[in-house]
């Protein structure tokens, strides 16, 4: 008898989306700043030509600088768009916020007229969001599977965001759960 993960799951994500909406809006900018500055810093960041990002909502982490410093630095920044009547995405090359509209779920999303979509991610490195990792790398999302669509045809390394409260032990996962290469909290790093 398979064992159904999905209550388990539910329960893991609202409790981190709870913790996340308690936090003082001072404390979440520290910590997101901290994590921040810690990517930028690593190798794996500094040694690619493009940068996958996402573009955080309020209760995420914040990539704001990232995406600031990588496009400073020379880097092709690139950020998600849902594919309408999929659970799939594709990354859009932007020059600035400009480039940017409300799209699913309320994130803001390239527009696709004045951005290039990348379908070469050589020399890539992927930010990879969600509310949940554990200390092997697997990542426990909102549920609705985009980032593992892509990550399942990804080639290049992914690094984790998350703050150390919620990098746990183990997590259930499937058989088709793609683990980040690295996880950055605010206090530590962890490679996976």
């Amino acid at each position: 008898m398979i064992n159904d993960i999905r209550p388990e799951k539910t329960a893991l994500r609202n409790a981190a989306i709870e913790w996340r909406k308690s936090l003082s809006r001072s404390e979440k900018q520290r910590m997101d700043f901290k994590i921040q500055s810690k990517v930028m810093n690593l190798w794996k960041f500094r040694e690619v030509s493009t940068v996958l990002l996402y573009c955080a909502k309020p209760v995420e982490i914040d990539t704001k600088l990232l995406i600031e410093r990588a496009s400073k630095l020379g880097k092709t920044v690139a950020v998600p768009r849902c594919v309408p009547g999929t659970r799939e995405m594709d990354f859009y090359a932007i020059t600035s916020f400009d480039d940017l509209e409300s799209g699913a779920f309320g994130v803001l999303e390239p527009i696709p007229e004045r951005c290039r979509k990348l379908t070469d991610f050589t020399s890539s490195v992927c930010i990879v969001p969600a509310l949940v990792y554990d200390k092997q790398g697997y990542r426990l999302g909102y549920g609705k599977g985009y980032y593992d669509r892509f990550l399942s045809g990804y080639k290049g390394k992914c690094i984790g965001l998350a703050y150390s409260d919620w990098v746990k032990e183990g997590l259930p996962h499937g058989r088709f759960d793609r683990k980040v290469d690295i996880i950055v909290t605010e206090k530590d790093n962890y490679f996976c």
